[in-house]
């Protein structure tokens, strides 16, 4: 099962990505719960994933990363970073918030494309990650 599908919208522009797919898991230790993500070898339905795109450039020009959803993952949330969300299949982008379905706000369920745009200086440092987390349908 692929779960991590990513593409580059650039002009003119080599730019490599590394996809993982971690499983977020529970335990405890010392009396505290602590988080810590795993190799998502098996997912059952309720899992938290996290998806990490590591990309890297010799270029220094800004460029979009995006990536498809799978139907088998709801987005929750990316790490750290705003991106723009789709809800319907990369035809029209936005911020969760401002999207609508059928008169309806849209919810993170609904997200079916994540993109992040990499400008400069950012672009100019060759390399970055990007991180998103969803629930296993």
């Amino acid at each position: 099962m692929s779960l991590c599908a990513a593409t580059i919208a650039s002009a003119q522009s080599l730019v490599e990505i590394d996809r993982e797919v971690f499983v977020e898991r529970s335990q405890q230790q010392g009396g505290r719960t602590q988080r810590i993500l795993a190799p998502a070898d098996t997912l059952e339905r309720g899992d938290t994933v996290v998806l990490m795109l590591a990309w890297s450039t010799p270029h220094d020009r800004p460029f979009t990363i995006s990536s498809r959803v799978p139907r088998t993952l709801a987005f929750r949330a990316s790490g750290g970073d705003a991106p723009q969300v789709s809800v319907d299949g990369g035809r029209t982008w936005g911020t969760l918030e401002a999207l609508r379905i059928e008169g309806r706000k849209a919810t993170s369920a609904d997200v079916t494309h994540v993109r992040w745009d990499v400008a400069n200086p950012r672009a100019a440092r060759g390399r970055g990650v990007f991180t998103y987390s969803a629930v296993v349908r």
